[in-house]
């Protein structure tokens, strides 16, 4: 397995996705915003999806170790870095896991929350993700999204959405991401397919992927094509393109005017 890589900020706050890739493995984190409430935890979301990153690779190093449980492993080994932070706090540090593995013949793939791993074989594209996050709180969503980006009301409309998701998050009635719980590594979404179906595979957070998915300004193959011709790099450098003709959110409604964006594209 080839795998390319890119991640870029988006905009002048630190990046707070995560990409990694080896011959087998490639992974993407993608920080969830803490839109300025207080996490419990003195070293950020960048520490913690580095340092969560850095884990999960070397915990997937072993082919016999399953996706779920390397996950698991990982947030277990973080928590213990950083005992003296509040790792109680609904809003600790945490983080959407997209993994794609290359396992003797087979590719196993975890998706936890909304970055999508994207599948290009003989039948078109298949999307592998988790949203179980869109279910939640669609009213406080709609409210964010009724705002120009930038905007105290849009900040403020933002603060109550976050504030009401950490009351769900990681809870049976809410949604799930990486945080401090291992029990999240069990709530993801896993599976397993031949790897002689699929020609190539993209990983990526959610700030690349809403060029098809928020934008509807590129099809899969689309980016596929970039993706082939460009790389990662091209692609984030379309996104950017696209969002510079909306910097407010008036076209596209979005939490901020430009997202974080990360990427591991594998071939074969």
């Amino acid at each position: 397995m080839r795998v390319a890589i890119d991640t870029q900020p988006g905009g002048a706050a630190p990046n707070e996705d995560w990409v990694a890739g080896t011959p087998t493995l490639a992974v993407v984190l993608d920080g969830l915003s803490t839109a300025g409430l207080d996490t419990g935890c003195c070293h950020g979301v960048p520490w913690y999806v580095a340092t969560l990153g850095s884990q999960l690779v070397a915990a997937l190093a072993d082919a016999r170790t399953s996706l779920s449980v390397g996950l698991a492993n990982a947030l277990e080994q973080v928590a213990a870095l950083h005992p003296e932070c509040d790792l109680r706090n609904p809003g600790t540090p945490s983080a959407t896991v997209a993994i794609l593995r290359e396992r003797e013949g087979f590719l196993d793939h975890l998706v936890l929350a909304d970055s999508p791993i994207v599948l290009e074989g003989g039948g078109g594209f298949t999307v592998l993700t988790d949203l179980r996050v869109d279910k939640v709180l669609p009213e406080l969503r709609a409210e964010v999204e009724q705002y120009e980006t930038h905007t105290a009301e849009h900040r403020e409309a933002l603060r109550r959405l976050v504030t009401a998701q950490r009351q769900t998050r990681n809870t049976p009635t809410g949604y799930w991401v990486a945080a401090s719980d291992a029990e999240a590594a069990a709530r993801a979404l896993v599976g397993s397919l031949p790897a002689h179906d699929v020609q190539a595979a993209a990983v990526l957070s959610d700030g690349a992927s809403r060029l098809v998915t928020e934008y509807g300004m590129a099809t899969w193959s689309e980016v596929f094509a970039t993706l082939r011709t460009g790389g990662p790099q091209e692609l984030i450098s379309s996104v950017r393109k696209v969002e510079a003709t909306d910097p407010t959110g008036r076209r596209w409604p979005r939490y901020k005017s430009g997202d974080d964006a990360a990427i591991a594209f594998c071939q074969w």
